[in-house]
């Protein structure tokens, strides 16, 4: 049986949503349509103002043109799903919608993890080698950094979502949660799921600390800079800099890793989808 064949015969999933008590589904519906929109305004009005802004192309606002670029793709991954969870009986996905699904949240994830931390390096260059800055940071080395970002989050989400394509699923087609992500979908699988365990573990788990590694370095540096700052002018500079993007790190990071990092119980399937909401809908705003 050929791998189209093999689609057809697989019965669409059924996302579960964020939540089953009726009471909550319209209240939650304004809630994210809200939320949403300010996402794709506020991305959109970034990047419409950097682009246009010939004051604006510099390093640092390239890569934050390319974070709102990945920001507002992101939230068109699932947002629209999401809310027709809130307003429908059953919210059906196709198995190929949901494996589409799974790529572009896994490919998106992982870029702007590394363009987040292609950021958290610029901070370092411009505050602790600003005469240095516009040398190491030339056009080509931003385009490069940016393509590798991209090129890295693609990757990943191919290697993902192809051994995810080699499982078996059934009848079992009920997901709990409002979105295809990884491990939702592995639990329904009858499939022995080892390796897509294993090989998710391992691509997930490079990137947070590799990135980690990088960011809590840099900021290291950054920090041990501005201890040695004596006017009070630098060190505004330097938390105007940072300040932000040290929050958004925070976010990211943080709920990523309560959304994952836990005993794979009933319980915390909750739990689970409770923090993602915090990386997938207010992260990017």
């Amino acid at each position: 049986m050929g791998t189209g064949d093999h689609f057809q015969h697989i019965t669409p999933f059924i996302l579960m949503g964020l939540t089953n008590q009726p009471e909550l589904q319209l209240p939650l519906f304004f809630l994210f349509l809200v939320n949403y929109t300010a996402i794709v305004v506020g991305n959109l009005s970034l990047m419409s103002l950097i682009s246009l802004n010939s004051h604006l192309h510099t390093p640092m606002y390239f890569f934050l043109f390319n974070l709102s670029f990945i920001d507002f793709c992101y939230s068109f991954v699932f947002t629209p799903k999401m809310l027709v969870s809130f307003v429908s009986e059953k919210n059906i996905i196709p198995f190929t919608g949901c494996m589409t699904q799974l790529f572009f949240f896994c490919s998106f994830a992982h870029s702007e993890s590394y363009v987040l931390t292609v950021m958290a390096y610029d901070h370092y260059v411009a505050i602790c080698k600003p005469l240095l800055y516009k040398a190491i940071m030339l056009p080509r080395i931003c385009c490069l950094l940016m393509f590798g970002s991209y090129l890295v989050g693609c990757s990943s989400a191919m290697v993902l979502t192809g051994l995810m394509l080699r499982l078996s699923f059934y009848n079992n087609n009920i997901i709990d949660h409002y979105m295809c992500d990884i491990f939702p979908v592995l639990r329904i699988s009858f499939s022995n799921t080892y390796v897509n365990e294993l090989v998710s573990t391992a691509v997930v788990g490079t990137a947070i600390i590799l990135c980690s590694l990088i960011i809590l370095v840099s900021y290291a540096m950054i920090l041990f800079n501005i201890i040695n700052m004596s006017s009070g002018k630098g060190w505004s500079k330097a938390l105007g800099t940072c300040g932000s993007h040290i929050i958004t790190v925070s976010f990211f990071y943080g709920s990523g890793l309560l959304a994952y990092v836990k005993p794979s119980s009933l319980e915390t399937v909750g739990q689970g989808k409770f923090f993602s909401v915090f990386y997938t809908f207010w992260c990017p705003c």
